[in-house]
């Protein structure tokens, strides 16, 4: 069956077959082709990594980059459902590529000297995101309180994507903790800012204002 990444096993992570000269990161080509989408390879219990090691449907990596998937997914319902406003929606398609490029990350264990040169999360992407965190969130007003999931479709969905996404960042550092030596920690890393914009996004769809936690709802005690 095909792995936790909506793809056969491996084949979206995978290097090409021959090396190229790494390209501009926007300009960076595909090399997934895909022909088949089962393949039954993994009916053992086990799936391949990026360098085409076999490690079993638990590992820690594959968790990491399967949440990374899902929280993918949940922001493609954001999108589809929520209609973000044009600024919004550039970011997320942004962060959608991004999430690909942890996954791939996560799932090609880090060697001194690789044969080809690796998908890998970079520092200027955890730029990129406090950037975007400290331009949308100079237009909201101070929080005074939790806020609780909700005010427009959009924001809950980014709400529910936020969350997928702080359980990705906690399956990336189960991964650095279970493979120190062979897994990046900035994938980790960008997880986390990721959370905090996908926070400060969904105040800023919430153009009514936000919807405030009240400790103990008003109910009798």
């Amino acid at each position: 069956m095909g792995n936790s990444s909506g793809t056969p096993e491996t084949d979206a992570y995978r290097q090409p077959d021959e090396p190229a000269a790494e390209p501009a990161r926007p300009e960076r080509r595909s090399s997934v082709h895909l022909t088949r989408i089962y393949t039954r390879t993994g009916d053992d219990g086990t799936t391949g990594l990026s360098d085409f090691s076999r490690v079993s449907k638990t590992d820690a990596r594959l968790i990491a980059y399967a949440d990374c998937d899902e929280a993918n997914a949940a922001l493609g319902v954001a999108v589809a459902l929520g209609a973000p406003e044009p600024a919004v929606l550039a970011v997320l398609r942004q962060i959608q590529n991004d999430l690909f490029d942890a996954g791939a990350d996560l799932s090609t264990p880090v060697v001194a000297e690789p044969k080809y040169p690796p998908l890998r999360v970079t520092q200027p992407y955890i730029d990129r995101l406090e950037k975007w965190c400290d331009e949308f969130n100079a237009g909201l007003a101070p929080l005074n309180s939790f806020i609780l999931p909700g005010g427009t479709p959009i924001a809950a969905l980014l709400h529910t994507a936020r969350t997928v996404v702080r359980r990705a960042e906690r399956s990336a550092w189960s991964a650095v903790d279970a493979y120190p030596d062979d897994t990046s920690v900035l994938p980790a890393k960008y997880l986390n800012r990721l959370s905090d914009l996908l926070f400060i996004l969904s105040r800023v769809t919430n153009p009514e204002g936000d919807v405030l936690w009240q400790p103990g709802g008003g109910a009798e005690r």
